[in-house]
């Protein structure tokens, strides 16, 4: 029986769950799949030169599952100080310079949330590339589902960290944010995209 708690929570007006907390839930859907593929591929004769190196694989996705979900919290904690960070007064000169500094200081951690999303979905990413080549060729479908699962959450995630680069007063800091956040794009991008041709190709 699925466990609505989240989807329900996520569908109603309260401000988190949101999109941040979704893009981990949706990777650590992915990571989920790509253990699938990995348990339907050990113990079969057939894929027993790569067992051990599947083996490590699936540690690897199950190290980034955890990690994503920790990270559907994490992403509401970090939302949270914003949210009030809005709520200040910002009536006198003083009040507005409290409120400024309190929302430049609740910006970073909102950004580094998702960001850590991102790099675990892409982590998810790389482990469904040899698990695309390697795996149970009956599995191979739900690689293709997985890829463009984590390539979502990499890209949602990404949102996050854009909306609110665009208030940091610290442009420096901000740069490099939308530097990372950039180069995670384009590496899940690039590989999701050409794994998703290589299952249709296949299929």
């Amino acid at each position: 029986m699925i466990d609505r708690t989240f989807i329900n929570d996520l569908a109603s007006k309260a401000p988190t769950p949101g999109g941040g907390g979704a893009s981990a839930y949706v990777g650590a859907l992915a990571s989920a799949l790509g253990s699938m593929v990995g348990n339907l591929t050990v113990g079969k004769k057939k894929y027993a030169d790569v067992e051990a190196d599947v083996f490590m694989s699936m540690e690897r996705l199950a190290d980034a599952r955890e990690r994503l979900i920790e990270l559907i919290d994490e992403d509401a904690q970090a939302f949270q100080p914003l949210a009030k960070a809005y709520g200040l007064p910002s009536e006198t000169e003083e009040e507005k310079a409290e409120k400024h500094r309190v929302m430049q200081e609740a910006l970073v951690g909102a950004c580094e949330v998702p960001l850590d999303i991102m790099r675990e979905s892409v982590k998810v990413i790389r482990e469904n590339e040899y698990l695309a080549y390697n795996g149970s060729r009956l599995a191979l479908s739900d690689v293709g589902v997985a890829v463009v699962f984590a390539k979502a959450a990499v890209q949602g995630a990404s949102l996050n960290v854009f909306i609110n680069i665009s208030s940091m007063s610290d442009a420096e800091r901000a740069e490099g944010f939308r530097q990372e956040a950039e180069l995670l794009i384009k590496e899940a991008t690039e590989l999701a995209d050409r794994l998703y041709s290589y299952v249709r190709e296949e299929i």
